[in-house]
């Protein structure tokens, strides 16, 4: 259901950021946000940080993110300390430590500069893709599945529509390429912006599901780059990966918004679907 102006969205509320007494900022993390097993979204987290870097920077957005993850989340109060870095006038850096009453969960390098929506000098195209309405509706179809499938918590606030071509796994079918391709909108109809971004560059299932091999595969490490200031609508994600090998796997993420720019890619080391 689209929002109204008298509403403010769940992503916004489940990332907020505030001030308290002292140097750090507060965050209550939303459990609801979560990949299967009460587990939080890493591009949830890596939101909640993009925030927080934006707060603190005498600049707008947020356009490298660099964050390693300790260890597991699962929602509750957390405390982010931003250590502010050189700062100028077209960027500025920070280190954050997002932590919650067990200890740290994540570190972040940020990097927050001002984007534009002018277009690019040149650009790789955009792959071909049906219109999500022609695609598979991932939460709506998941009874469909060869095998059970606990759908993550956070599909009831993004809405993905899977690529046919790309979603063969769903229906007992794997490929033997680990690449997958979605729309993907958040579902009370907030439009993208940079935050959202972040989290879109966590939002597919692990590419391993495309050749069978499902499972929680926990992120380590993940690097987002925001290009652009996203046009209103549906954004086109596309995530392979390279090599699944020893325990590990990498994930390559690109974004591109309704008109066809890319505004955003992503780089992600993980452990491999267990």
């Amino acid at each position: 259901m689209p929002q109204t102006d008298e509403q403010t969205s769940a992503f916004d509320l489940a990332t907020a950021v505030r001030r308290a007494d002292g140097p750090a900022l507060l965050a209550d993390l939303d459990p609801t946000w979560d990949v299967g097993g009460g587990i939080l979204n890493g591009g949830y987290l890596l939101s909640v940080a993009g925030r927080a870097a934006v707060l603190e920077s005498p600049h707008e957005h947020p356009v490298a993110m660099s964050a390693s993850y300790l260890r597991a989340g699962s929602g509750g109060p957390a405390t982010l300390q931003v250590t502010p870095g050189p700062a100028g006038r077209t960027l500025a850096h920070s280190l954050i430590t997002m932590a919650d009453e067990a200890g740290p969960l994540i570190t972040v390098q940020a990097t927050t500069a001002t984007l534009t929506d002018a277009p690019p000098d040149y650009s790789l195209p955009v792959p071909q893709v049906s219109s999500p309405d022609e695609c598979l509706d991932m939460a709506a179809n998941a009874h469909l599945a060869a095998v059970p499938v606990q759908l993550p918590g956070m599909t009831r606030y993004v809405d993905s529509r899977l690529d046919p071509a790309t979603a063969r796994w769903a229906l007992g079918k794997p490929s033997d390429e680990p690449v997958l391709r979605a729309w993907v909108r958040l579902a009370d109809g907030r439009p993208a912006d940079p935050l959202a971004l972040l989290m879109f560059a966590d939002a597919l299932p692990p590419t391993s599901f495309a050749t069978g091999k499902t499972g929680w595969a926990p992120t380590v490490q993940l690097q987002v780059l925001v290009r652009a200031l996203p046009a209103p609508g549906w954004c086109l994600v596309e995530a392979r990966a390279s090599e699944i090998a020893g325990g590990w796997t990498d994930e390559d993420y690109r974004i591109w918004d309704s008109t066809g720019r890319l505004v955003a890619q992503s780089r992600q080391l993980a452990r491999t679907a267990r």
